[in-house]
Parts: structure tokens; sequence; C-alpha cells
């Protein structure tokens, strides 16, 4: 019956009488992809470099970002999420103690590389270990907690490379967990390359592994922040101050920029390198710098280009920030053609800021505008996509920046006879 109910409709519409059918629409595209974002009005003196939003991961500036390059003790970021790791999975406390191997004690006892003096009868705790890395960058450090997580370095090395694919870097080349080179570790090598390979990542690489460290353990601030601190190895002491010269009261700082992290790095293949971080006015960013010049030990070079890259980014472009619940005009309703209601409205699931060059327009617009129903209150039903009239808005994903837009109410299926017509004459 319903089959010759249809033919006979069908047959009313082709004669002109009726309008048919459901058809869904997908929204008009956003801004074409127009941006350069090795913007050419910023002329920074580094192999590469990135600046990002270190919530979304929107990708600010960006210069042979995608290369991977020497990384050095920067490499101690990824040592320090995996330490972190441990002692919230309960596996090491901060008290833990850990004793160097007589080889790793050796390291830590060469004055040609950053270090505090190590001994292999002593017992260092957790604590003490992990800020030794963050401020001093001591790579015996580094080796001991590499080895008091997993046991050997080898182990830690498949660790740091595992937990590295799990964040999407598939390019890093990772051979220790301080970012000497291997020669420079003598008995620690890694065991089957050579002398001289070094750590690997790009600037893309590096700026996931500032996020992901970040949003997951956020109190790594607090030590990344002091800038001098003294260090005990039994009855002896020795003064650590922090290589990251942009805090406040060491010679880089600047007062318009708070940086509170991260890790610097330098060898004489990476040139002086720089992760950092800094929050200003309530919007923090992350920067890299890769292959800065390094003359001598006290060439402030990565740290004036990372001033240079920071500045850029809070002169040069406005920072939006949606609240979750918002509702935004023009992207806040998703049609439900089978609906009760015949639309549903949406708002932001979660608070987002996008960065906007001065001078340009952020578009938005949703992935879907129509769904199926039912459509259930507070369920995801599209996500939003947003854009500039400067250009797409990329980010660390390589997608560019989205937030799920959620249902506002119930919204059920409606009855056959509803759809039916609906179906025929169209949604009312």
């Amino acid at each position: 019956m319903l089959k010759k109910i249809k033919r006979a409709l069908l047959s009313l519409a082709a004669s002109g009488l009726l309008l048919t059918g459901i058809s869904t629409w997908q929204a008009a595209p956003v801004a074409a992809a127009t941006a350069n974002y090795q913007q050419q009005d910023l002329n920074l003196d580094v192999k590469a470099a990135i600046a990002v939003d270190a919530d979304s991961g929107q990708i600010l500036y960006a210069k042979n970002a995608t290369t991977p390059r020497q990384i050095a003790s920067m490499t101690k970021l990824v040592t320090v999420y995996l330490t972190l790791q441990a002692i919230k999975q309960g596996k090491l406390s901060w008290t833990s103690t850990a004793k160097p191997t007589a080889a790793i004690a050796k390291i830590s006892q060469n004055t040609e590389y950053s270090n505090v003096p190590l001994t292999s009868s002593h017992a260092y705790t957790i604590k003490e270990l992990y800020r030794a890395i963050l401020i001093e960058s001591a790579n015996g450090a580094a080796m001991t907690l590499a080895q008091a997580v997993s046991g050997d370095q080898v182990t830690f090395v498949k660790k740091m490379r595992k937990l590295l694919t799990s964040w999407g870097i598939k390019d890093a080349k990772i051979y220790n967990a301080c970012g000497l080179a291997n020669g420079n570790l003598g008995s620690a090598a890694y065991p089957g390359v050579g002398k001289d390979v070094e750590n690997e990542m790009s600037a893309t690489d590096m700026a996931i592994v500032c996020q992901k460290l970040l949003k997951d353990f956020p109190e790594v601030l607090q030590t990344t922040s002091i800038t001098s601190a003294t260090f005990s190895s039994g009855s002896t002491q020795s003064q650590m101050t922090n290589w990251n010269w942009m805090l406040k009261g060491l010679s880089s700082y600047y007062s318009d920029l708070p940086v509170d992290g991260l890790k610097t790095g330098t060898t004489d293949k990476a040139g002086a390198c720089f992760a950092g971080t800094v929050k200003k006015n309530g919007h923090r960013i992350i920067t890299v710098v890769l292959g800065a010049k390094h003359a001598n030990s006290q060439d402030p070079s990565r740290f004036v280009q990372t001033a240079k890259l920071m500045h850029y980014v809070y002169q040069n472009y406005t920072a939006v920030t949606l609240k979750k619940g918002s509702s935004i005009s023009g992207a806040n309703t998703v049609k439900v053609p089978e609906g009760k209601e015949t639309s549903s409205k949406v708002v932001l699931d979660k608070t987002v800021t996008i960065w906007a060059k001065q001078g340009s327009k952020l578009q938005t617009s949703l992935s879907k505008t129509a769904v199926s129903a039912p459509v259930k209150k507070g369920s995801k039903v599209a996500s939003y996509k947003f854009s500039a009239t400067s250009g797409k808005l990329p980010s660390l994903s390589g997608k560019t920046v989205t937030a799920p837009a959620v249902a506002t109410q119930d919204n059920q299926e409606a009855n056959f006879f509803v759809r039916l017509w609906r179906s025929i004459f169209g949604s009312k």
C-alpha cells in the first residue's frame, strides 16, 4: 500500500503539482588557503622555528618547521614527561631514590657538559634529579632518571620512541635520554649506531612534546621557572643556574614577556635551541627555535630570536576566546529532517581560543549541517570549523582548528506520517 501511495504522489510531483524530497546541504566553504605560514615580515635568524597556541595547537608562525634537526637537551622534556607519568602511575614517587651507574657518574663529572656531579655510591631522590634536569640541564641526572623509570638506557629509549609515536610523531630519531651525541656517552652509548648520531625532531614535533607536557603536567612550570637552586651530592653541594636566561632576574629577561619555561639545548650540530613558553594577556603560547647562532657560551642569540618571535605573535595577532556553551551566530543550528523539531540548536562544548591576524575576521562553519534523529541533549552532533579572512588556521594536528558542537535539547524522531508528509511537501 505504501509503495502505491508513493508512486501516486511521485506521479503528481512529476506533473509539477508537488515539490520533491529530502535534501541536505553543506555550509559553503570558508576562506581559501592563502596564508603563508613562514611569514615574510619576520626574518628569524634560526634554522627552524614554530609558534603555537598552547591549548589548541593553532600554528601562528612556522619556518622549516617539519624538517627534523638535532634537538640536544630539549630531549630532556620527553624524559621529564615519562618521569612524571611514572609518578602519576605510582611506579615512582618523589622520594624514591636511584643510584647512577659508574658510566653515568663518569658522564656527570665531565665539565664539558651541563651537569651536576653524581657519584655511584650515593642515592638521589627522583625530585633532586628532576630539578637538576630542568634547572641545570644535567645530563647524568637525565640518564639516572631513565634508569629509574625503565631499568636501563636502551629500554628507556624504546619507551621514549613509543610515546612519541603515540603522539603522531613519526620522524623522530631518539638514541638517549639526555640529548648528547652518542659518542659522548662512553659505555652507556646506544648500541649499533655511530658515535656522531644525535637525537632529532622537527620544530613541529618539539612543539607537540611541549604541548603534551603542559597539558598533562602543568605543574612542570613550577620547576622550569626556578632561576637557581642548590644540588646536594652527599657532602658536596653545587649551585645550579637555569639555562633559560629569559626568566625574570636573568640576563635575557624581557619585562613584557613573562616567560616561565621550558628547555634549552645546545650541541655543535644542533646549534643553540630553545623551547619556550609564555602566558600574556591570559593566552599561553609555545615557541621553538632550532639552530640559532652559538658563538660562545655567553651568546644570547636563541633568546633574542625567541623574543622576536613572541613579540611578533602578540603584536600581530588578536586572540578571541569563545566560551563553552556559546552560541555562534550563523552556525547555531543543524537540520534534523526526521526530528519532531526540524532543527536543533547547538553550542560550543569547550572553551577555545582562536588567533587571527589583526585586520582579518574570524569565520565559523559546522562540519555537518544536517543530522539524523533522535538527537540527545549534550551529544556531539558536529564540529565547529574555524578560519579567518586572512586564510586557514592550521594546527599541530595537521588539521584546521576545530571544537565540538553539542545539542542543547533532546529532539526525538517524528512519527511516520509526519516524516512521510515532509518527504513529499518538505519541512515547514
